[in-house]
């Protein structure tokens, strides 16, 4: 009883202004389907780097499993104070992730509109699954930017938007001139199916990217929401050295790793703003992705150095 009085103190912090800070947030990572050698290790998985990505923030994480019930993640959802909906490779509509990842953006939409202040955040395949979800229609055009690092273009919102408003200057300068955001995807959301499907009207577009003859929508943030995507990879600059023919040019340059940690830090201080909790320590100390231990998968020409593996369950 202590420990729970001692950790509800520590909560419900304040500011200077009076605004109430969490300071021990918690955020769901969605796992996916593993297709390669990891197998033998457990049927889904969780990048590494995602998770060391949030906790060198100032966050703990939780592994948000595929193909459970309803309840589960219900269940779960009221535990969390966010969610990272990571990149991968699965089908937006019919996969583990797809299904999870749409029972936590509708929760997610719910919350926010009864005052519940609840972020979402997607990176690369989950960059396309909010852009899905939202309109319930899959607006991307296919468009191979592999292994390519570069800079962003801003648009008009992009200063004042939520993600970009209190940037340093030099993190803009560096993001706007310098090829900091390393690419791996092979579909694209471009500005014409954005203007034409009413994506426009749930998300704006902070960023653009350019690719030889492509020019695609690289960063998007919500307008109503604390949703945030981004298409490229920010974890990648300081947790991913993988090197093989289909991974050379990731950066790891001093500017390459502000960068990553300045995201990093936007999200986790999003999720500061929610006071969702475990029903108790014990479930809390359960549920944390301590309880598992990484697999080195570089060396079996894995994309990820380390992978987190899970059996599901069902």
């Amino acid at each position: 009883m202590k420990l729970a009085v001692f950790l509800f103190i520590l909560d419900f912090s304040f500011t200077a202004n009076s605004q109430p800070i969490n300071q021990r947030p918690i955020i769901g990572i969605l796992a996916q389907k593993e297709y390669g050698k990891g197998v033998k290790y457990g049927s889904s998985f969780i990048a590494a780097s995602y998770v060391k990505f949030l906790e060198a923030a100032g966050a703990r994480v939780v592994p948000i499993l595929v193909n459970e019930t309803q309840t589960y993640y219900e269940d779960l959802f009221v535990s969390l104070n966010g969610v990272l909906f990571p990149g991968g490779a699965a089908r937006l509509a019919t996969s583990g992730y797809g299904k999870a990842g749409k029972i936590i953006f509708d929760l997610a939409i719910k919350a926010n509109e009864r005052g519940d202040y609840f972020p979402l955040w997607g990176t690369c395949l989950g960059f396309e699954l909010l852009s899905y979800l939202a309109v319930d229609k899959n607006l991307l055009k296919w468009c191979s930017v592999q292994d390519v690092a570069l800079p962003l273009n801003a648009t008009k919102d992009f200063q004042t938007s939520r993600m970009f408003k209190y940037a340093p200057k030099e993190v803009e300068n560096i993001l706007t001139t310098k090829p900091v955001t390393i690419n791996y995807h092979r579909w694209c959301l471009t500005l014409n199916n954005y203007s034409k499907s009413g994506l426009q009207s749930f998300f704006k577009v902070l960023t653009t990217s350019s690719y030889k003859d492509e020019l695609f929508i690289s960063t998007i943030e919500a307008r109503k929401y604390p949703f945030y995507a981004v298409a490229w990879h920010p974890e990648k600059n300081q947790y991913e050295f993988v090197y093989n023919a289909k991974h050379q040019n990731i950066p790891h340059g001093y500017e390459a790793i502000l960068i990553s940690q300045y995201f990093a830090n936007f999200f986790v201080n999003e999720t500061r703003k929610n006071f969702h909790r475990f029903s108790s320590v014990k479930q809390e100390q359960e549920a944390l992705i301590y309880n598992y231990n990484p697999v080195y998968t570089g060396l079996h020409g894995s994309s990820y150095e380390q992978k987190y593996f899970f059996n599901a369950t069902n």
